[in-house]
């Protein structure tokens, strides 16, 4: 059974929590910018001071409205910086927190009302609030919940940020700090609940040591964009997502500026106006990103010179990893070409980011080997990791000293990776969590006799002690043929072509390996309109001769890539949009493929049912 360990570089005192590292940024700095707050289209930073005033006076409300160290404490929203002082202000209560995504259903909410029975719920909105009192009455927990808005100036009745905080004035600052020291590294610090694609969802108890651990290892594990003095990031991933906060953790830890974007029409002006140093994002924002720029590119009459300028980027990559392994590195033919687009084109596409990104990190689901070589060739440098809730943030990544393209790295501080006989990846070490809340079964279930996670992905460990995930044990699919099948790696491929938005590969059971794709909306028109089809339409397209030949051509080139009897034979166009909203994907705009398949029964038998393409 191989394996890779990494030492743990920083240890805390057990005793401590979280509340602790944000005292020592505030006691080392008072004035540092921690925050950038956006006001009618303008920046403007708030200090260390400034956000533990904020902090301490809400926490004080929270005493006051009868919270107890202990208690948990939901918040349902969209990203922005009240969800960040309503989380910190939990923990210096010596509550927990309990995060519910704002795309969550009332059915979903009270589940997780009736299971973790938080007092207060933060919500974003009226409309936020709507959901959670119509959760609590079919949770039967009406009468002991109370609703807290937290948007600025939301009209309506009930309590607010401001009336929270105001009645806090009344909490000594004694109390406040009994409450705020009562908590320890191994105290639960949030329950975050799983996505709950079978069965209900389960709570999964992250402690104190499993954020702040994480948290001052990894600034040590990763100081080329970590300890900068410049350092700031741009969080728009849903803070509901634990890796979003276990990252917050690390910025107020390391004195680094935070801001927030929670809209996707918002977010790439505020990638312009913020600049970002280093980001923190998901495959599919690297995949629209590349998608746009290429479609830009052809719209200008530049299509040609993209692609010479992209097979450039992954070449010039391949060359500098190959250099790594002692090769020879890049040619001067190469070298030469590399520095003209870095010139002409290079730029554009890091102004997407905001213009000063030099760190990328990748996280939630697979990024596809293309575009990594693509992203770093063209001088974003994208690290890509692994982990999953139960082991709080990325248990393995690719550091700016250590990587190779296609795997997700080595193991962080602390952490301990193997594989199973079976080739199952199992984890251990500081952020992996303390078991699932009221579900004892559940955790014996989760955990080997001698205390490693079963994540249920499967993956190689090379003799480097770099981790590939090759697929997940329940995603595998086996055909009638007792062929087994990793959908994942086909499906990144497939959606390498600028038409194809999502790609379900299937054949469970099946006589051969198909696929249900979905067109890029976005990237239809432009297509279209360079083939000589102005308003084609997605349902014209999903039966359009030249449409289905490009997308035969992108099933081709995912074929290539496995053995014959793992190819696609057959696919299927869907006129439809997998979204968060429909149920297909999770927030981190993951594939809900059991979703999928369920609610496209009728589509899967008419594509085992039809002649051959």
């Amino acid at each position: 059974m191989r394996e890779a360990i990494t030492e743990l570089l920083v240890d805390l005192p057990p005793a401590g929590n979280i509340t602790d590292l944000l005292l020592r940024t505030h006691d080392a700095d008072p004035g540092r910018a921690l925050y950038a707050l956006q006001t009618g289209g303008q920046w403007r930073d708030l200090s260390a001071e400034e956000f533990l005033q904020q902090v301490s006076a809400l926490a004080k409300g929270l005493l006051a409205s009868g919270v107890q160290p202990g208690d948990a404490v939901a918040v349902m929203s969209r990203t922005r910086y009240e969800w960040t002082l309503a989380d910190v202000a939990i923990w210096f209560a010596g509550a927990v927190t309990v995060p519910i995504y704002e795309t969550s259903s009332a059915h979903q909410v009270a589940w997780i009302l009736e299971d973790a029975r938080p007092a207060v719920v933060f919500v974003e909105d009226r409309q936020k609030a709507e959901i959670v009192l119509d959760a609590a009455g079919r949770a039967g927990r009406a009468d002991t919940t109370t609703v807290v808005r937290l948007a600025p100036g939301d009209p309506g009745d009930g309590a607010t940020l401001m009336s929270l905080t105001g009645a806090g004035t009344a909490v000594s600052d004694a109390a406040l700090e009994a409450a705020r020291s009562s908590r320890s590294l191994a105290d639960a610090a949030s329950i975050v609940y799983t996505s709950g694609t079978t069965g209900r969802p389960k709570g999964c108890v992250i402690t104190h040591g499993n954020f702040a651990l994480f948290a001052v290892n990894t600034l040590e594990f990763l100081p080329e964009f970590l300890k900068q003095e410049d350092a700031r990031t741009l969080m728009f991933l849903p803070l509901a997502h634990v890796l979003a906060r276990a990252v917050q953790v690390v910025c107020f830890t390391g004195g680094i500026k935070l801001a927030h974007s929670g809209s996707a029409a918002q977010l790439l002006e505020d990638l312009t106006t913020f600049r970002p140093t280093f980001l923190l994002a998901v495959p599919r924002i690297f995949e629209k990103i590349h998608a746009t720029a290429g479609r830009r590119a052809a719209e200008t009459g530049k299509g040609r010179l993209f692609a010479a300028a992209e097979r450039t980027a992954v070449a010039y990559s391949r060359a500098v990893d190959a250099r790594g392994r002692g090769g020879r590195g890049p040619s001067p033919v190469l070298r030469a070409a590399h520095a003209l687009f870095d010139r002409i084109l290079y730029p554009r596409l890091r102004a997407v980011f905001g213009g000063e990104v030099r760190y990328t990190v990748s996280g939630a689901s697979p990024l596809s080997e293309h575009l990594t070589h693509f992203f770093r060739g063209a001088g974003v440098l994208v690290q890509e990791g692994y982990g999953l809730t139960e082991s709080t943030a990325p248990c393995t990544v690719n550091t700016v000293r250590l990587t190779r393209v296609g795997s997700v790295g080595i193991p962080m501080p602390g952490m301990s990776v193997r594989i199973d006989d079976d080739g199952e990846v199992q984890v251990k070490g500081a952020a992996i969590f303390a078991g699932y809340y009221r579900n004892d079964e559940a955790t014996a279930e989760a955990f080997t006799s001698d205390g490693y996670f079963r994540t249920g992905d499967l993956g190689v460990l090379d003799e480097d002690g770099f981790l590939t995930i090759t697929g997940r044990k329940k995603d595998l699919l086996v055909t009638a043929g007792g062929k087994n099948v990793a959908p994942g790696p086909l499906e990144e491929k497939l959606r390498e072509s600028v038409l194809v938005a999502q790609a379900v590969v299937v054949g469970e059971g099946k006589p051969f390996i198909g696929a249900l794709i979905t067109l890029d909306r976005e990237a239809l028109g432009p297509w279209a309109d360079a083939h000589g089809k102005p308003g084609l339409t997605a349902e014209q397209a999903a039966t359009d001769a030249e449409v289905l030949a490009e997308l035969q051509a992108a099933v081709d080139a995912a074929n290539a890539t496995v053995s014959q009897a793992e190819q696609i034979r057959r696919f299927t166009v869907l006129d439809v949009e997998f979204t968060v909203e429909s149920g297909h994907l999770t927030p981190t705009l993951k594939l809900k493929r059991a979703a999928v398949v369920a609610d496209y029964a009728d589509a899967l038998d008419e594509l085992y049912s039809k002649g051959k393409r």
